[in-house]
């Protein structure tokens, strides 16, 4: 099973700024990074000339600094940045702050290529046409 997936950790702590997670995770079609910025620590101002960015904060307050302002977030916000604007982030706060960064400027995606199966030996369905399965019973629950 262990060829069908890769997988990364994201990290607490990081000894620089910028943890990449695109190539330990194989993936081609978009950049994935994460962010650890301490107190006071900010990134350079940036943009990108066709690469969108979405930036997923993990923990701590986010402050992303534009020409015409700066706006915050918080844990579990998202935040989508055109490609042409010039955007820093900031830690404005008193702790560490984590987040990640996605972004990517290939074609446009396509919302509806998924198929659904009902079960594992199923034939393939459009998504709308296959319900979310019931909840797991207490039993099967881990932990």
């Amino acid at each position: 099973m262990a060829d069908h997936f890769t997988s990364a950790k994201l990290q607490e702590t990081a000894p620089e700024r910028f943890v990449r997670l695109r190539k330990p995770l194989g993936v081609t079609s978009f950049g994935i990074n994460q962010m650890v910025l301490e107190p006071g620590q900010r990134m350079r101002i940036h943009r990108h000339e066709r690469q969108e960015e979405v930036f997923v904060v993990l923990s701590g307050r986010l402050t992303i600094a534009f020409e015409d302002g700066e706006q915050d977030f918080g844990p579990d916000e998202l935040v989508r940045i055109a490609p042409e604007v010039r955007r820093q982030m900031i830690n404005r706060g008193p702790e560490r702050v984590s987040f990640l960064a996605l972004g990517g400027s290939g074609e446009d995606h396509e919302p509806r290529d998924a198929q659904a199966f009902a079960t594992w030996d199923g034939e393939p369905r459009g998504v709308a046409d296959v319900p979310n399965p019931d909840d797991l019973p207490a039993a099967e629950l881990r932990g």
